[in-house]
């Protein structure tokens, strides 16, 4: 079944088109809404896509309004999408306590099975699957030429589905990710909140544990603030830098000094990422 897609705005920008829009999700039960970055292109062309996924307490418009990626997909010919990081609507549930991190806005990129949350917080088939679907119904993306990075949590996201799928997306890379969830206090919350005490199903979100089980990609590219201050207890990248080391993924990881966990970070290298991207992107 065709869903409407709903038009919010549109604004001109570097000669392409920002938008943000809404659709009725089938696979989440609720309006989501997402912003698409489309450059300026002649007509008839297929754009390869960048998909960005965001982190806890974000929508699609922390990037949209902060990441400063607009002049560099302009000049690659990159479009770029950023969904949300959770359903939202009435009847959704959320955290008992409304903590920043579990439920709205903390979707975590799983799909849920434990009650209340497994009705409406399916966000690994909706950005995998459905949005997928309706950027290439909608919008003039290559689908054979796709890529996928993320911030935080949005970082985990990112490099569990671009384990999980590596013959879609052609590189992968993140910015401050939670890279081993199953080891870490925000991981442990999230997964146990969604998925029980599965071990399996666990292991499948985290991509430590997905590298230890054989999951592969040709690289990885991470960037890391060094005075972000859920280094040490969240986010951990010398996990994922030894668990590649192992298992021979060429995995760069640049520590930054200086920077902290906010978009101030993220704009600063998100020209790199997109340049680092694009390389892989092309024909």
């Amino acid at each position: 079944m065709m869903m409407t897609l709903e038009t919010l705005s549109t604004s001109k920008a570097y000669g392409g088109v920002q938008g943000v829009y809404k659709h009725q999700s089938v696979v989440t039960g609720t309006e989501m809404t997402f912003s698409v970055f489309v450059p300026d292109h002649p007509e008839g062309t297929r754009l390869p896509v960048v998909w960005y996924l965001s982190g806890l307490t974000c929508t699609h418009a922390n990037v949209t309004e902060k990441g400063e990626f607009r002049a560099v997909c302009a000049r690659l010919g990159l479009i770029f999408v950023a969904p949300d990081t959770s359903p939202r609507g009435e009847g959704v549930a959320d955290d008992k306590e409304s903590a920043y991190d579990f439920g709205l806005g903390a979707g975590f990129y799983v799909d849920a099975i434990q009650e209340p949350f497994a009705k409406n917080y399916r966000m690994w088939s909706y950005v995998t699957e459905e949005l997928p679907a309706v950027i290439a119904r909608s919008f003039p993306a290559d689908a054979d030429r796709q890529s996928i990075f993320g911030h935080s949590m949005g970082g985990h996201g990112a490099l569990t589905i671009g384990l999980t799928y590596p013959e879609r997306y052609r590189s992968v890379s993140a910015f401050a990710p939670i890279v081993a969830p199953s080891q870490v206090p925000w991981g442990r919350k999230a997964l146990a909140g969604y998925l029980g005490d599965d071990s399996e199903a666990w292991e499948r979100h985290d991509a430590v544990a997905l590298i230890k089980n054989g999951a592969r990609v040709p690289a990885l590219f991470i960037d890391q603030g060094e005075s972000d201050v859920f280094l040490a207890q969240q986010l951990r990248p010398e996990l994922l830098a030894q668990v590649c080391a192992d298992a021979g993924i060429a995995c760069t990881l640049r520590m930054q000094p200086g920077y902290d966990h906010s978009y101030y970070f993220i704009s600063t290298f998100m020209a790199d990422h997109l340049e680092w991207h694009a390389e892989r992107l092309r024909d």
